[in-house]
């Protein structure tokens, strides 16, 4: 990981992982893998899982995307398959 910059948070251990989400999100970068989250109001309306974690490139030999009802959902489920696809995120 790259010297902190003077923006990383200092982390509640309480809280969940959208509390880290940009913080993986600016690993990630810095690793070569270009990802984005985002959330798509036509799915919330229709109940469906509505939250997107897209990420490719870098040391991802193939694209990888989770879809969940929350950030936290999603992003757990994101966090998950990036440690199956050997990249050891550090959050």
């Amino acid at each position: 990981m790259t010297k902190a910059r003077g923006r990383w948070p200092k982390l509640d251990p309480d809280s969940g992982v959208e509390d880290a989400t940009l913080l993986i999100l600016e690993w990630l970068g810095e690793q070569g893998v270009g990802a984005m989250i985002r959330v798509d109001a036509e799915r919330l309306r229709e109940g469906r899982p509505a939250w997107t974690f897209a990420a490719g490139g870098g040391p991802l030999s193939s694209g990888l995307r989770a879809d969940g009802a929350s950030v936290a959902e999603c992003m757990g489920t994101a966090l998950l398959r990036l440690r199956e696809a050997g990249l050891a995120v550090p959050f």
